[in-house]
């Protein structure tokens, strides 16, 4: 979708307003980091976000990318399709074809999901309401794999029963943030117009094959799959690296020697805030201790920053199984969205939408962690 521009006063009072509210909050920031560490910060973190992150996903997205494209070369995921039709449509008016999008990111990251928006025979089976949805339920299972073991090697009674309850709460997470943005989404391109104009293969019935021998479609769907994740990478690298690197500056504290301009410090504001707001989201997650609002708090922007929080919580006994539960709930479900979310709905094309995604989603968020609560305490019982 082209972007609309329009025409508006070249000086009026919007420049004062913005000029306001950014020197507001860099003001702050830079008052207690040091203008200098603050800049620093900033800097060797993006270099950081690049090296670290941006290259990993874009690693995962040609992986991703290349198995997507044999799949649908093959027929794997029309078989997909029609096997899980029946579950994927009353649960989140998806696909059945959506199924493998939720496996790819539970077995990588969030991102892993845009390479297969990429794959034509994969998309056909959309409609344009649809797609913009595959950010939220991408992300609800995000790096689920590696959130699940992790917390259930933890040393605390139970931590394995919480890590499956975890996965029960984020999935009740994934459906109410899929099935709000839905509502956005239908509101803004309509129910009839398909993602693809295959007319001739709207019943499902014919696929798109390439030509030639079975080994020559097998290369060249995976080159072809594997390019399509390399452009993912490319595109999702500037949303990325400045959503993830403010976020970084408003989740994380200094470093042990004080702030000295080292990637990755902040000013631990959205902590501060969390737990401000303790009071109303502990009775809700079953928290016994506030300190345990730092770990959804930093899910936000990162869900392996959360996960290196439990075990010293652990070691502090200020947590339980129930605890770990309603964590791997959140850090499945939110995986860091606000990091990610920016750039994964303008590589969709839909970033106009991309305020509704994340208000979806972090309803969806606190909807699983409250989930994960009720159910740990309910199998508790039995």
């Amino acid at each position: 979708m082209d972007e609309k521009h329009k025409l508006v006063p070249a000086v009026g009072r919007e420049v004062i307003i913005f000029i306001v509210i950014f020197t507001t909050i860099f003001g702050l920031i830079g008052h207690k980091m040091g203008v200098i560490n603050m800049i620093n910060t900033i800097m060797r973190s993006s270099y950081s976000m690049i090296m670290d992150v941006c290259f990993y996903i874009m690693g995962v997205a040609v992986i991703a990318g290349a198995l997507s494209g044999i799949l649908g070369e093959f027929g794997v995921i029309a078989l997909i399709d029609k096997l899980l039709s029946k579950l994927m449509g009353p649960l989140y008016d998806l696909p059945g074809a959506a199924s493998l999008g939720v496996l790819t990111c539970y077995m990588s990251d969030n991102p892993a999901i845009l390479s297969l928006a990429k794959d034509q025979n994969f998309v056909r089976y959309f409609k344009n309401y649809q797609l913009p949805a595959l950010t939220n339920i991408g992300t609800s299972f995000g790096m689920g794999l590696i959130i699940t073991s992790t917390m259930m090697g933890l040393k605390i009674d139970g931590s394995i029963k919480a890590a499956l309850v975890g996965n029960l709460g984020a999935i009740i997470g994934s459906i109410v943030s899929v099935r709000i943005m839905m509502r956005f989404t239908k509101a803004y391109y309509g129910t009839d117009d398909s993602s693809l104009d295959f007319k001739e293969l709207e019943n499902r019935k014919l696929r798109v094959v390439r030509e030639g021998s079975v080994g020559g479609r097998a290369i060249n769907s995976l080159l072809e799959g594997g390019k399509n994740g390399v452009d993912m990478g490319l595109t999702i690298i500037p949303g990325v690296v400045v959503i993830c690197s403010l976020v970084l500056l408003l989740t994380n504290g200094p470093g042990p020697e004080g702030y000295t301009g080292a990637a990755n410090e902040g000013v631990a504001f959205l902590p501060w805030l969390g737990e401000k707001l303790s009071f109303i989201l502990s009775p809700l997650f079953g928290f016994q201790n506030p300190s345990s609002i730092a770990v959804p708090i930093t899910a936000l922007g990162s869900a392996g920053a959360a996960m290196g929080l439990v075990p010293g919580l652990i070691e502090s006994g200020s947590i339980t199984a129930n605890e770990i539960a309603v964590f791997t709930s959140i850090c499945m479900c939110w995986s860091g969205y606000l990091s990610t979310h920016v750039a994964m709905m303008d590589s969709l094309g839909a970033k106009e939408l991309t305020g509704k995604a994340i208000m979806s989603h972090t309803i969806g968020g606190i909807c699983a962690g409250i989930s994960a609560n009720l159910l740990f305490k309910l199998f508790m019982l039995f």
